[in-house]
């Protein structure tokens, strides 16, 4: 048992049956702790839709926020659309963006092209989506648009992901490059590039299953059956050091179409 008396087996039942739905992470407060990089993505997306007429969300999650980005806004441009890839996500954004006139398009597969026609938008968006489609969001993209997304770097969280999975590749000092190559690849232009570590802790273990369940890159094939024996030796470590610590990172892109 831990110090408050919860077993393993508790922890793990309990990080389970917190629904993954949406990018709400109330549920976390007391349990785990995320720093949020100094350029603040929400006020720099709000100050961004104030001077267009049309924008496109990628992968918008449960919309929450994209809406929030929306509220900041000085004023709400005339078409606002999305896109997600989840069905359960979909119909959240679709209620959190009706104010808004938001219409949230579920597009299943990733690869897809976007369901829009050339040079649709003033604002191309995306905060930590899959995998930005570069390529499509310059097709959509208006000559003179913005392209604005917070991705999640390469190696984010990598401590945590290797202490369950052991060493993974590793090229995360050559991924600003690699942002760079796509970008100028699909003929837009970089406007700024900026990467942050921040700091993650967790301080139960109930935190981590559902964190993993929920963010589901970080570890592909997360199952608890599986990591089992690597959760119980983490849940170990909080006890030992109060928390498990690990740094995400963020990079922030926003690009030009000439």
């Amino acid at each position: 048992m831990t110090r408050d008396g919860v077993t393993f087996d508790e922890e793990l039942a309990e990080g389970l049956a917190v629904p993954t739905d949406g990018w709400d992470f109330s549920w976390f407060a007391g349990r785990a702790t995320e720093e949020r990089p100094g350029w603040g993505y929400v006020r720099l997306c709000g100050e961004r839709l104030g001077r267009v007429d049309s924008v496109l969300d990628v992968d918008t999650g449960g919309g929450e926020v994209f809406a929030e980005a929306l509220g900041l806004a000085e004023r709400v441009p005339g078409t606002v659309r999305a896109t997600e890839g989840w069905a359960p996500n979909h119909a959240l954004a679709s209620a959190a963006l009706e104010p808004f006139d938001g219409v949230v398009t579920l597009v299943e597969d990733s690869a897809a092209p976007l369901p829009f026609d050339d040079s649709t938008f003033g604002l191309v968006t995306g905060r930590h989506p899959v995998s930005f489609p570069y390529a499509e969001a310059a097709r959509v993209l208006a000559p003179g648009g913005t392209v604005l997304v917070q991705e999640v770097g390469a190696g984010s969280n990598r401590a945590l992901y290797e202490f369950l999975m052991g060493p993974q590749e590793n090229r995360d000092a050559e991924y600003l490059d690699d942002v760079r190559a796509q970008v100028g690849a699909v003929g837009l232009e970089m406007v700024r590039l900026q990467d942050a570590l921040t700091r993650v802790e967790f301080f139960d273990l109930a935190a981590v299953v559902h964190f993993l369940r929920k963010v589901l890159w970080t570890v592909p094939d997360f199952t608890v059956e599986k990591y089992r024996d690597r959760l119980g030796a983490l849940r170990d470590h909080i006890a030992e050091h109060g928390s498990f610590v690990c740094h995400s990172r963020r990079t922030l892109v926003e690009a030009r179409k000439p």
